[in-house]
């Protein structure tokens, strides 16, 4: 009797466990580890008859939500009766706000001016903000309480982008790793708690990718797509392991996350095409395997991405060139496989935010629309597809407006907004 009640306890935990690893998370910019991977299991097969759980009002921004411990953090913008930037979180049963922030922040210049940009990081319970101009808050993620504040632009003399701020806080330890373009720090880390610096590096100008972390030579490497390089650092001190240059032809447009895969990394912008870089797995160094760059924006050679987080799988690479044509290329050479025009519609800076769930691809264009699929190097297959939210013309006054912002995918549910709400739409196969 006493070994069948333990064998059922047994079993009884191991469920909850598997509950647990199942009902992942998505606190940061593109998830947990910051790949675009969605892990969770239990999920629909077809988007069919999709259930809204629940809609809530929001205004303008690009900033993609985060989710984490039963809360969805989105930042927004006001622009009457006083410019400001608001960090809000909402209940991610029912959208109910929990907690509201908002500060003075005039634009000024800001090219694209509809909100703030960067993703609040939720790391051991505190919410990471970081606005269009620099404005850095720590919250107490549960309460809203600010533990503490900085005004970057002033204290780091940056060198503002055209388009402001973008790149997603990291944490790494005990540090909060941002990426700003300031006089000789290009990227900070401050201390987690306090918000201390402790380290400042890179004299290059900011671009607006957000930085990631690797394993390289059995350490853990910042890699950052600056305005002016892709460099590695140690990001417990900022010393600089490896730096290849990436000098804009034009104007600093790299906006795409790097993808780091198979011991490969890889940045591509809508502007100056793409480059592939192997990382060498025994020392702290880098090595070009091909950059490749058309004779324009239209005239593209590989891949220029321009929103878009390409995806690295096998020996071929899948991404979004400058007018939405979903592509494949070879790895090795960045010779192009096949195109597609299926995905979203032609047009300039058309955009497909693309998340891997096992052996599919979730896709999330501008229209709006959710799309399950399967990529190869025989082509692009689409298992289903369904209009979720619609599109709206603060992010762009063009085409009937657009959904720029990236989804979060957490407690089977996709999380999406537009400049007018944020939704939270039901994506378990038990519904």
């Amino acid at each position: 009797m006493v070994m069948r009640e333990k064998s059922i306890l047994a079993i009884i935990v191991g469920l909850a466990v598997a509950g647990q690893v199942f009902a992942e998370d998505w606190p940061q910019w593109r998830g947990a580890n910051r790949d675009g991977v969605w892990r969770e299991k239990g999920i629909v097969q077809k988007l069919d008859n999709l259930q809204v759980r629940w809609r809530t009002e929001v205004a303008n921004g690009y900033c993609s939500p985060t989710v984490a411990a039963g809360r969805v953090y989105l930042t927004d913008r006001l622009t009457k009766p006083a410019q400001v930037e608001r960090i809000h979180c909402f209940d991610a049963t029912n959208g109910k706000v929990i907690w509201s922030y908002s500060y003075e922040c005039r634009y000024g210049k800001v090219g694209y001016p509809d909100g703030p940009r960067a993703s609040v990081t939720i790391n051991d319970g505190r919410a990471f903000s970081l606005g269009t101009l620099g404005h850095l808050f720590c919250f107490d993620s549960a309460k809203g309480d600010v533990l503490w504040t900085k005004d970057l632009k002033s204290e780091y003399d940056i060198k503002m982008p055209v388009w402001g701020i973008a790149a997603a806080p990291l944490v790494e330890s005990d540090l909060l790793i941002l990426h700003i373009g300031g006089e000789n720090a290009c990227l900070i880390a401050l201390d987690k708690i306090t918000g201390t610096e402790k380290w400042r590096a890179l004299d290059d100008r900011a671009s607006y990718s957000a930085p990631i972390i690797i394993e390289q030579a059995g350490e853990r490497v910042l890699v950052c797509w600056t305005g002016d390089s892709v460099s590695g650092l140690d990001p417990a001190t900022g010393k600089l392991h490896w730096r290849h240059p990436f000098t804009p032809s034009k104007m600093v447009l790299n906006i795409a996350t790097p993808v780091f895969e198979n011991g490969y990394l890889f940045v591509s912008g809508f502007y100056d095409g793409s480059l592939l870089l192997k990382v060498d797995p025994h020392s702290l160094a880098v090595k070009k395997v091909w950059r490749r760059m058309g004779k324009s924006e239209r005239d593209t050679d590989s891949l220029h991405c321009c929103i878009s987080t390409p995806i690295i799988q096998g020996d071929h690479i899948y991404g979004v060139d400058s007018h939405g044509e979903l592509r494949c290329l070879d790895l090795l050479t960045g010779d192009r496989i096949w195109q597609s025009l299926e995905a979203v519609p032609k047009d300039r800076w058309s955009n497909i935010h693309m998340v891997r769930n096992e052996d599919r691809i979730w896709m999330f264009n501008e229209r709006g629309e959710l799309i399950i699929s399967k990529l190869s190097p025989e082509g692009f297959h689409e298992i289903s597809r369904a209009k979720i939210i619609e599109p709206t013309e603060g992010q762009l006054k063009r085409r009937g407006g657009v959904c720029w912002s990236h989804p979060a995918f957490a407690d089977k549910n996709i999380y999406v907004r537009n400049d007018r709400e944020l939704i939270c739409v039901d994506l378990s196969d038990a519904r």
